[in-house]
């Protein structure tokens, strides 16, 4: 033995031993390159959310900003799932055998669908609401909106208002008859609204003063004759467009446009959009909330004619806080067998009340795609997508709000049939600046006269909460 020579190796002409099994290692990496960009992501739109909040909205609202996000929401993707792939193929051992490796294979597959479900659902909620945008808020000619922009919505204005109509028929129909008029005034610093409803048999209204309508018919909306129900106040969407095409100008929905004329003469008011529902279709908008909760205070009859003699086919029984679909919702705002169309037009008050209740935050997002589906369908209005990330914020104000609200009823001071209009107005008015009452006074709502007895505003604004509860009428069961 030399002392100055190597000394020989132990394991000389022995296999090296095997590498241990990197899959386990590999997976736990790749669960890392799945979380850690999914945290960052979440703080990051947790930090938008807080300070950019309003550029959201607008985001939202904004159709081409809403494909650029659909786009990188795709190249977000496709990075994310690179590093998952890249980070397993990159520490996983070649030499596991073939079952492990499957295993492995197939967890990272189950990690890429965790990163691809969320990814996909947001951009397809993008492309709904892309779409959504395009087809109801696309860009209209229309000649009596206000010269309103983006950065002053209102124009200065205290209040806007907003003309809801429900329509008989297909929402793009000529033909349409308007049955339910409410015109809703909304205060825009604080959101307090007020409906105010006309009824469909109104006769002789009177055209905004200045228009051309106006000039047209300076006796109101009428031939002359009584109870002509081509003149009454339903028939001026289908009719004015249909004798005096292109009278009010550049228009994409004439008869809206004329509706907008008459209910401003009526209620004394600038009118300053229109929203049309398709009446038949309300019942899928109701359905796409999940329904909504009112109280029936007399039996309402499904179907039926009374003119005709025909009996209803059912009747929504009386009840507090009875849950109805989209069938029983709309019967609800229609039926008028046996009954009036004041009870009818009270019970739409009601039913616009309900949505309003109905439609929070997280029901509307988790049912945003039926919602938005069925709005395509039934939807129609002159409301500029410059102006949705206003009306967005608005329409937060309203629901923090009681509704109240002013039918224009059959009673001995107001007849549809030779209506005041000098009433109408000021009951209006009485409505959007009510006089505040002396401690002394009842607590009734109802203005007594003053010493030198001078007549009382004719009319009140009423708490739809307290319009809509439960109070049957004599007779009816209370079980």
């Amino acid at each position: 033995m030399s002392w100055g020579s190597d000394p020989a190796p132990l394991h000389r002409g022995r296999h090296r031993a095997p590498r241990p099994d990197l899959i386990g290692r590999a997976l736990r990496r790749a669960l890392l390159a799945t979380l850690l960009p999914g945290v960052l992501l979440a703080v990051a739109g947790l930090v938008v959310r807080r300070t950019a909040s309003s550029q959201v909205v607008d985001a939202a609202l904004s159709a081409d900003t809403l494909l650029w996000i659909v786009v990188g929401l795709g190249v977000v993707w496709l990075l994310w799932v690179g590093l998952i792939c890249r980070t397993y193929a990159r520490n996983r051992s070649r030499t596991a055998p073939r079952a492990i490796q499957l295993v492995g294979g197939a967890a990272v597959f189950l990690l890429c669908a965790a990163v691809t479900a969320p990814m996909a659902m947001g951009a397809q909620y993008a492309l709904v609401q892309r779409d959504l945008l395009r087809t109801i808020f696309h860009e209209t000619d229309s000649a009596t909106t206000p010269k309103a922009t983006k950065s002053n919505p209102w124009g200065h204005r205290k209040r806007v208002n907003v003309l809801l109509l429900g329509g008989d028929g297909a929402i793009h129909r000529p033909g349409v008859r308007t049955d339910s008029v409410i015109l809703a005034s909304i205060e825009v610093k604080t959101g307090k609204a007020v409906l105010f409803s006309l009824p469909r048999n109104l006769q002789n209204v009177p055209f905004k003063p200045g228009s051309k309508l106006a000039e047209l018919y300076p006796n109101g909306f009428t031939d002359g004759t009584a109870n002509n129900a081509e003149f009454f106040l339903n028939a001026v969407y289908r009719n004015v467009p249909a004798v005096h095409p292109g009278v009010l100008g550049k228009s994409d929905n004439e008869g809206a446009d004329a509706v907008k004329l008459a209910v401003s003469g009526a209620l004394g008011l600038r009118v300053d959009y229109y929203v049309l529902v398709n009446l038949d279709g309300f019942s899928k908008l109701v359905d796409a909330i999940g329904g909504i909760t009112v109280n029936i205070n007399e039996r309402v009859p499904i179907g039926g004619n009374t003119d005709a003699h025909i009996l209803p086919d059912d009747y929504l029984e009386p009840g507090p806080e009875q849950r109805l679909n989209g069938f029983k919702a709309l019967w609800f705002t229609r039926g008028r067998y046996g009954s009036t169309d004041y009870k009818r037009m009270e019970r739409q008050r009601c039913a616009i009340n309900a949505i309003v209740k109905e439609a929070s935050p997280v029901k509307v997002l988790q049912r945003y795609r039926s919602l938005a589906r069925t709005a395509k369908e039934i939807v129609r209005t002159d409301i500029p997508a410059g102006l949705l990330s206003a009306f967005v914020d608005l329409a937060g104000k309203v629901k923090g709000q009681k509704l109240e609200a002013v039918g224009f009823e059959r009673s001995d001071e107001f007849d549809p049939n030779e209506p005041d209009f000098d009433f109408v107005h000021t009951a209006v008015q009485a409505a959007l600046h009510p006089v505040r009452k002396p401690a002394t006074q009842s607590v009734s709502g109802v203005t007594p006269p003053a010493a030198s007895d001078e007549p009382s505003p004719p009319s009140k604004a009423s708490d739809a909460d307290d319009d809509c509860a439960y109070h049957p009428t004599e007779g009816t069961p209370t079980s």
